[in-house]
């Protein structure tokens, strides 16, 4: 018998044009003994199969025909939706600061980076699961409060000396960061959070959480 993963009893939906991406990340969840993954290749058919069968959490990818994942993501997250709080991984091969942000602004949960690991899926979808944050309803904003909740008791930005910050990737080297507010270095993703942070490294498309200390 396998090791549990409090995951076993979770509905999940893959929305992605890629037949082979769809059956490794589908393998992974199946795995780890997760029985019901449902699979759809774009996202007009996603949106169908919300419509019949509702997920505990959707992995979405970001590039696809038809109807690609920040429609599907704009779609899932608007007022009259009826699943419009289902939580939304998306798989992206992108890294570049205006893509992301477009996600994040439509109220994506987290990002997947391709090509994907078993290790960074359970990472993912245990944030949503297990760690979830709340979510906004504010004017023009529906989804998951963009700030991080591990953050020191300080109330204002960290402006003080050096701080490094390291990536959890064996590729990449710790970054210096100073005398300025963490959410302003180029290389961090998530916005609103102060030291210590935690968050996303985008270095060479790496996705690994972050850590400053």
């Amino acid at each position: 018998m396998g090791t549990q993963t409090g995951l076993e009893d979770l509905k999940i939906l893959i929305v992605d044009d890629n037949a082979q991406m769809r059956t490794i990340v589908g393998t992974a969840l199946s795995g780890a003994g997760i029985r019901q993954v449902y699979y759809a290749p774009d996202g007009k058919k996603g949106l169908e199969a919300l419509a019949r069968w509702v997920p505990d959490v959707v992995f979405v990818d970001f590039e696809m025909p038809h109807m690609n994942g920040l429609e599907f993501l704009r779609l899932v997250r608007s007022p009259d939706s009826k699943h419009r709080a289902v939580p939304i991984i998306m798989l992206t091969g992108h890294s570049d600061m205006p893509r992301l942000n477009m996600a994040r602004d439509r109220g994506v949960n987290e990002f997947l980076a391709k090509p994907v690991t078993a290790n960074a899926i359970f990472s993912r979808l245990s944030n949503v699961i297990f760690r979830p944050r709340a979510f906004v309803d504010a004017r023009g904003y529906f989804g998951p409060d963009r700030r991080r909740k591990k953050m020191s008791p300080m109330s204002v930005p960290y402006v003080g000396p050096v701080i490094t910050q390291t990536c959890k990737s064996s590729r990449c080297e710790p970054v210096p960061i100073s005398g300025k507010r963490l959410s302003e270095h180029p290389s961090n993703f998530w916005l609103g959070e102060f030291y210590p942070f935690i968050g996303l490294c985008l270095k060479e498309g790496c996705f690994s959480s972050v850590l400053a200390g």
